[in-house]
């Protein structure tokens, strides 16, 4: 059975929860602006200017590092066969 809620209902808050409420509120509306001010500081600052040459000399390091480390794994892995070879040839 549940209660009906109309113009009659009476609601009682504590002090201790008003307060509660009162500081959620606060906390949230100064956050708020706060992060108003944030986001018209960061318009104010200047974009960063990547050329199109730079963004090619990043691609080609990325690349250069990935067939690196391509060639460094294939020698780990012959090393790691040679080594079970080895222990193979030891039992």
């Amino acid at each position: 059975m549940a209660k009906e809620i109309s113009e009659d209902t009476a609601v009682q808050l504590s002090f201790k929860t008003l307060g509660g409420i009162a500081f959620l509120i606060a906390t949230l509306v100064g956050m708020w602006f706060s992060l108003q001010a944030d986001i018209e500081d960061a318009k104010e600052l200047p974009t960063p200017d990547v050329t199109r040459m730079e963004f090619n000399m990043k691609d080609v390091n990325v690349r250069n590092t990935i067939m690196e480390t391509r060639d460094d794994v294939k020698k780990l892995e012959e090393r790691m066969i040679r080594i079970e070879d080895k222990i193979d040839d030891l039992r």
